[in-house]
């Protein structure tokens, strides 16, 4: 430690800084020197077209992609590979929900990343495990096949997991996509009180409009960064339009729909 250091704000290495990161998908760059720092406590939404990187962000701050250029540091070190600390949550559509688990066997999994795979259980895992599935409200639930949940179910028992894990960020690509609007009430709550606990979240999202509900930062995306920020500053329609409408052409994948926002 430098002296020097010590009067520093204390918070200030609560955070995940992106440099100059490029990111390539069979050789072609998805994502274009893209830099932001964000911090822990925060909601942050990654907005932008189809194509635009969102998955290949999520999957390269979780480790899962190699970098052409860049670096991920977390409380002030880099990141270099998949790391407990970070949760990283798929869009429902991309996990093999037959896989033969209970919620409990779920959970446990997530406990098991934190300790290695070779350390005992002992009761304090127990306790943490618990913790989980009643912090998602699924106690009633947690010797039920995975297969055989609800989609909201299935998403709280994938955070349970990330809670158990002791993840500090939690990447989720699209999460609420597909979740009617009690379930997606519900797991707003619970992101919000994940936030409240100092955790950082990061996800997809595309229902523009409910934003400024969830979120309090966006990162809008264009393959590469066209704005980032708090959402009352950022979230304007010129970046929207920005965002939305100078697309590279990447296919014909067709222009999610903007809505207008009255602020």
């Amino acid at each position: 430690m430098s002296p020097r250091s010590a009067s520093l704000d204390p918070l200030a290495g609560h955070s995940l800084a992106v440099r100059d990161l490029t990111v390539s998908y069979h050789r072609v760059p998805a994502l274009h020197h893209i830099a932001f720092e964000v911090r822990c406590g925060e909601s942050v939404a990654l907005l932008g077209p189809n194509g635009a990187g969102k998955s290949t962000l999520l999957k390269s701050l979780a480790g899962l992609l190699p970098r052409e250029t860049g670096s991920i540091a977390f409380h002030g070190r880099e990141v270099t590979a998949a790391t407990q600390d970070f949760a990283y949550l798929p869009q429902r559509e991309n996990i093999d929900w037959d896989f033969p688990t209970t919620v409990r066997g779920l959970v446990e999994m997530g406990r098991y990343l934190r300790l290695g795979w070779w350390r005992r259980f002992r009761e304090e895992d127990c306790i943490a495990v618990d913790e989980a599935i009643a912090a998602m409200r699924l106690q009633s639930l947690d010797k039920r096949q995975i297969s055989a949940l609800s989609g909201g179910q299935q998403q709280r028992a994938f955070l349970a997991r990330a809670l158990a894990q002791q993840a500090h960020v939690f990447l989720l690509d699209e999460p609420f996509t597909g979740l009617d609007k009690p379930t997606q009430e519900n797991l707003k709550e619970l992101l919000r009180t994940l936030r409240d606990q100092g955790k950082l979240i990061i996800a997809s999202h595309h229902d523009l409009q409910s934003v400024p509900e969830l979120f309090d930062r966006v990162i809008l995306l264009n393959g590469e960064l066209i704005a980032e920020g708090p959402v009352k500053e950022v979230f304007t329609e010129a970046n929207i339009h920005k965002t939305y409408h100078t697309a590279p052409y990447t296919g014909p994948a067709g222009r999610p729909h903007v809505h207008h926002h009255h602020h």
